[in-house]
């Protein structure tokens, strides 16, 4: 016959394993996240997210995720986001760590005589929308805003840019 605590141990030894086993499992189950590293700080609105063992990630504009985008992902993924600090976590089998990421405004303006030969093509060639003030001979004459990336053929001598 075999003692009860000979039994008992061996249980004892059974489920302390099988709780190192759980243990070791959930831990190769935690998404693997390689990018954006946290606290990533940039002028390019354009993301990558690279990560192992996860399906979506979670997008938020506050470190609560009260409204966060989800997005259904594989490795590599890239998202264009506006300037603003985010918060986000990739999601597998359990969530990862919530880390931030920065997308800092850029202001650049460019301006070349058109083609026309009718003034001056002004391209905002930043990340966020311009004020743009258009002076000719010294006075100004008027303001126009600029989305990124748009440009318009203005008549003037000086071109002043700023953030809208």
């Amino acid at each position: 016959m075999i003692d009860k605590k000979i039994i008992y141990a061996i249980d004892l030894v059974l489920l302390l394993g099988s709780l190192v086993a759980l243990f070791f499992i959930a831990g190769y189950a935690q998404p693997l996240v390689i990018a954006p590293i946290d606290e990533y700080s940039s002028d390019n609105g354009s993301v990558l997210f690279s990560f192992d063992n996860a399906e979506r990630i979670y997008i938020d504009d506050n470190a609560e995720f009260s409204s966060p985008e989800i997005y259904d992902v594989d490795d590599n993924f890239v998202l264009r986001l506006e300037p603003g600090i985010y918060y986000w976590k990739a999601e597998g089998l359990v969530q990862s760590d919530v880390r931030t990421l920065t997308i800092e405004s850029r202001i650049e303006l460019r301006v070349r005589e058109s083609d026309s030969g009718e003034g001056y093509e002004v391209v905002n060639a930043g990340n966020t929308v311009l004020n743009v003030d258009v002076y000719d001979k010294g006075s100004f004459s008027e303001r126009i805003i600029l989305a990124p990336y748009d440009s318009e053929v203005l008549r003037g001598d000086k071109f002043v840019g700023g953030e809208a």
